[in-house]
């Protein structure tokens, strides 16, 4: 990367919103054994905008709970702990999303791939030893994000990629180290550290691609997520191209990317979820 590119890129990172203080600490919580649901309570009752996406969604058609939850507490207690932690974690990221973006860059297809991908990586820590699923979902979660730093602040070369990955169905991570000389899961990657993420999660999202991706359980959750997203079509983050898993990934996911969709039963309410979420 050439002196100007990197700062060029350094600004546009340094120019997203910063991870809202109220998801931090909850991230925090999820990490702290000793944490309960009433920390966590306690912690998204001081944050208004969370509290009220997350009634919103309790008491969506999608859930169908017998009775309107107005307290954050009461829904912890219908829905759980995890699903509460995921919620808010998808907000703040929706937060992050711009509406419109001068690269013409669809963000709500973006965005339903992007929670496809958090809920089906969630779903296959289950199947290694050393992934942690909350960290799974934002790795799933945020692994395309480098693309929302694209179309806010290199629009043109962002545009021109995307087009040039479509019209010669090339991955777009290719078409984009073409145009910019970077692509972004190291853009991605950048970000996440801004946000002080783990550096175990910092890595994952940053070694994506065939040619970077690393061998650890996390890695494997993300990429094979992204994967199976992009197979069963869960949105569209930019991308048709899917590769199959290499080696590495189908020996510690079980198999070939066919054989885990085919383990995984049916996805489509994992997708149902993730447009619930979407709406917010």
């Amino acid at each position: 990367m050439s002196p100007e590119l990197s700062q060029r890129i350094a600004a546009a990172v340094d120019g997203m919103p910063a991870f809202p203080k109220s998801v931090q600490r909850i991230l925090e919580l999820t990490r702290d054994v000793n944490s309960t649901p009433k920390d966590l309570v306690d912690v998204i009752d001081k944050d208004p905008v969370v509290t009220v996406k997350i009634l919103k969604v309790v008491n969506s058609a999608y859930y169908s709970l017998p009775k309107q939850i107005t307290s954050i507490g009461h829904a912890v207690v219908y829905l759980g702990f995890n699903t509460i932690k995921n919620l808010a974690l998808s907000i703040a990221a929706i937060g992050m999303l711009p509406k419109d973006n001068p690269a013409g860059f669809d963000v709500q297809q973006y965005l339903l791939h992007s929670l496809a991908t958090a809920g089906i990586a969630k779903q296959l820590a289950h199947k290694v030893d050393d992934a942690d699923p909350m960290d799974c979902f934002i790795g799933g979660l945020l692994h395309d994000f480098g693309k929302v730093v694209f179309a806010q602040f290199m629009p043109n070369e962002f545009k021109a990629a995307l087009e040039h990955s479509q019209a010669h169905n090339t991955p777009l991570y290719l078409s984009l180290q073409q145009q910019i000389e970077t692509d972004h899961f190291v853009v991605g990657a950048m970000l996440a550290e801004k946000w002080r993420f783990a550096p175990k999660l910092v890595e994952a999202i940053g070694h994506q691609s065939l040619e970077s991706l690393i061998d650890t359980d996390m890695s494997a959750c993300v990429f094979g997520a992204n994967q199976i997203s992009k197979k069963m079509q869960f949105g569209f983050g930019g991308n048709r191209c899917v590769d199959e898993f290499p080696p590495t990934v189908q020996k510690r996911l079980g198999g070939t990317l066919d054989q885990v969709i085919a383990s995984m039963g049916d996805l489509n309410a994992l997708f149902e979820e993730a447009q619930v979420f979407a709406k917010l």
